[in-house]
């Protein structure tokens, strides 16, 4: 099997890059004949389909992308296979789509996201993201570098950190948690937030609004908002310094930092909907919250980034969900728990550790994904 992985290459920090990378990584070592290249090279990737003759290429992205992930390999007579997540809204490319004898999606909730918008269930298969559970590991409090991260961070070896990673962090339900941890505060141990954001122009108005109510909340100087730009290197000793990873996502496809936070042993606050419900178990691995409230939407504007004429504005006949809100009663009580049970925390987090070793490390998604392309197209 020869395989051509199309993802953000090298790999950033992101999300979408991680993904490619790590199914790139473990193919590799498990024997696969494979390469890696830019989503958007056109020039190289041309290149890998003439010398290389890939059976398959495999491009992670959404379904946004399909004229890099789909339609240029196409032109060249190679078999493309999109590895998606959703975006919450509808795109175009549905023949497009609809003819590929496979698609690869990161949850059964993202499945749900396409069915819905016009792709066929029969070729969606679900593979989940892939974790490095060698790298994302238990630490011990004492290790240096985790008391580096903590010292740098301004949290006292007493104080409880409960930490959120997002490319933004409302997004990650932050604004939902800080409205929990002010009904607890009175009642909580000492305690540190710690959002960590990527500096990016998007998010620069946000973290102002979401540190505007952590001030009307009364919690501002238990709240910190890390901007700097870090690298994958760094995540597993961020994670690794929290006590409590707390992420109830508004919008999440799968959630690679609650995975991520699973493999570092730490209990993970979250929402109980979306891919959460494929990577989480509630009382086991996470406490999940309730969704409080669902955002709606009746009619939205797209554009070429969704395959769209500038402007295209789609009307939906029922209404579409883009957004979910956590029942912010419901984090509070799990946020206290956790806090004043130690070996809660413990419990949980172990349980994590297992779950993800066993269901999300990336050579196991590897596998998975040879072993669909054997099944679905016969190649092998």
């Amino acid at each position: 099997m020869k395989v051509l992985v199309l993802y953000d290459y090298p790999p950033s920090p992101g999300g979408l890059a991680t993904q490619g990378d790590l199914l790139y990584r473990g193919l590799l070592e498990l024997g696969v004949d494979a390469h890696a290249v830019h989503f958007e090279s056109a020039q190289e990737k041309e290149w890998y389909y003439r010398w290389f003759e890939p059976d398959v290429v495999v491009g992670v992205g959404y379904w946004g992308h399909t004229p890099d992930l789909v339609l240029h390999p196409q032109r060249y007579g190679v078999l493309p296979v999109p590895w998606l997540v959703a975006d919450g809204y509808i795109a175009n490319y549905q023949e497009v789509l609809n003819a590929l004898p496979l698609i690869l999606v990161t949850s059964n909730w993202v499945k749900e996201m396409y069915v819905r918008d016009g792709i066929k269930p029969d070729n969606i298969v679900v593979l989940p993201v892939g974790c490095d559970t060698s790298y994302f590991i238990p630490f011990e409090k004492t290790d240096p570098k985790i008391s580096a991260v903590r010292e740098a961070l301004g949290i006292s070896p007493d104080q409880l950190m409960v930490l959120t990673v997002g490319g933004d962090a409302a997004s990650k339900g932050a604004q939902e948690v800080m409205q929990a941890l002010a009904i607890i505060d009175a009642q909580a141990p000492d305690w540190k937030y710690v959002c960590k954001v990527w500096p990016q122009p998007r998010t620069k108005a946000q973290n102002l609004l979401d540190l505007e109510m952590a001030t009307k909340l009364g919690i501002e100087k238990n709240v910190t908002y890390a901007t700097n730009t870090i690298s994958r290197n760094f995540m597993p000793y961020l994670i690794g310094a929290c006590d409590i990873y707390a992420a109830p996502s508004r919008l999440e496809g799968f959630g690679m930092p609650q995975v991520e936070a699973g493999a570092c042993g730490k209990p993970v606050i979250s929402l109980k909907a979306m891919g959460m419900l494929d990577t989480l178990i509630h009382e086991k691995t996470a406490l999940l919250a309730s969704v409080a409230q669902r955002i709606v939407v009746k009619e939205v504007t797209l554009g070429k980034e969704s395959g769209f004429e500038n402007s295209h504005k789609i009307e939906f006949d029922i209404p579409r969900t883009v957004d979910y809100r956590a029942n912010v009663q419901d984090i509070a009580n799990y946020m206290l728990r956790l806090m004043k049970d130690e070996n809660l925390r413990t419990s949980l987090g172990n349980e994590a550790r297992k779950h993800v070793v066993a269901n999300f490390d990336y050579k196991i998604v590897a596998q998975k994904f040879i072993d669909i392309i054997q099944d679905k197209l016969g190649i092998s």
